[in-house]
């Protein structure tokens, strides 16, 4: 009797406990069947058609259009004055610098006598050959006699033309003792020094040719065959400059060693161009259509490109993208994703595979991109 009364609290404790649970089972949801929380609240695009820039890229050096040689013609002769320094800017035919021209006046001074001489040599001789020509038919003179006069007389007269062929060679000495630009453009390079006496032949000068500068390009060759004549080339410099040039020719041959042909393109002048500079450029090769997206809507991970597209129910998957050309803050995208498709702008650095978010915006094209002039 005691017994069964100990047993009936415990077992009246228990069928309440079970009643509590099966209420509990009851009222309880499974979780598979509660709506997923949103992850994060998100604006949405779809990609747009743009008209962008075609353009093909390479590098290359900034050098001379070409260069001019200033040398010494004069032998022996000492520099006395040196007029003008790398990096002054010449017109043709100005002074560069002087030699010491006493010698060459003495020998100038010399010629002109020797021709003056000459010519009064030349004088008599013809005068004799006159009347030698005057008395020739009356039989005065035997044949030895006029042959000799005549004979003088062309004789005199090559004397003359040596007499000034000197003359003139000693003027020319002259001349060369002033040296003078044979162009227009920047000094480059200099090596005369004062009190010198350089050897004919001696480079004194280097001399850029109208200061007019080319960038020459390296491209391969399956790109050459792109490029004309009068393309339009873009130039960035070192410091975030950039000079316009136009393709005034292409190499006739490619290199065998590297399998590059070079593209000599013509720049416009600019303060901050220096020949041997290294440079990158842009061709530019028209336009075409593509399919772009903001830059906002790209996540780069492990070295890919990818984009968070927006399904029916609210949830996104994530599309591994290839992308191609940029301008501004458009991103062309040549694969991996449809034309129509909806997917995340802000925000999509924060989300992953099959997260649901919020949409703030209802899904609106990206705006096309301005084309490039």
């Amino acid at each position: 009797m005691n017994r069964t009364r100990r047993t009936r609290p415990a077992a009246l404790a228990l069928a309440c406990m079970l009643g509590l649970i099966a209420a509990l089972a009851q009222g309880a949801e499974p979780d598979s069947a509660r709506p997923a929380r949103p992850a994060l609240t998100v604006s949405t695009t779809r990609p747009s058609q743009a008209s962008l820039p075609l353009q093909l890229s390479a590098n290359g050096n900034v050098a001379a259009w070409q260069e001019a040689l200033v040398s010494l013609e004069a032998q022996g002769l000492r520099l006395t004055q040196v007029l003008v320094n790398v990096g002054d800017t010449v017109r043709a035919g100005q002074l560069l610098a002087r030699l010491a021209d006493e010698t060459v006046q003495a020998d100038l001074a010399q010629a002109r006598a020797a021709l003056l001489e000459a010519e009064a040599n030349a004088d008599e001789a013809v005068a004799n050959a006159s009347r030698t020509r005057q008395v020739q038919a009356g039989g005065a003179l035997s044949e030895q006699q006029i042959s000799q006069a005549l004979s003088a007389e062309r004789a005199a007269q090559a004397r003359v033309l040596a007499a000034r062929a000197s003359v003139q060679t000693q003027e020319l000495r002259l001349r060369q003792t002033q040296v003078l630009a044979p162009d227009s453009g920047v000094i480059s390079a200099r090596s005369a020094t004062v009190g010198a006496v350089p050897a004919s032949g001696t480079e004194l000068f280097r001399l850029i040719r109208q200061n007019r500068l080319e960038w020459r390009a390296e491209v391969t060759a399956a790109e050459l065959p792109r490029l004309r004549r009068g393309t339009r080339v873009r130039l960035g410099l070192p410091s975030g400059a950039q000079v316009m040039g136009e393709v005034r020719q292409l190499a006739p041959t490619i290199d065998p060693q590297t399998r590059n042909a070079l593209v000599y393109v013509d720049l416009k002048p600019h303060p901050e161009l220096r020949p041997g500079l290294f440079a990158r450029g842009e061709f530019e090769l028209g336009q075409s259509p593509a399919l772009t997206l903001p830059q906002q809507a790209l996540v780069v991970r492990d070295g890919f490109s990818y984009v968070f597209e927006l399904d029916a129910q609210q949830n996104v998957q994530q599309r591994k993208v290839e992308t191609g050309r940029r301008q501004g803050e458009q991103v062309e995208v040549l694969r991996g994703l449809a034309p129509g498709a909806t997917v995340v702008l802000q925000g999509a650095g924060f989300l992953n595979q099959g997260d649901r978010v919020r949409v703030s915006n209802p899904p609106a094209s990206a705006a096309p991109a301005a084309p490039q002039r």
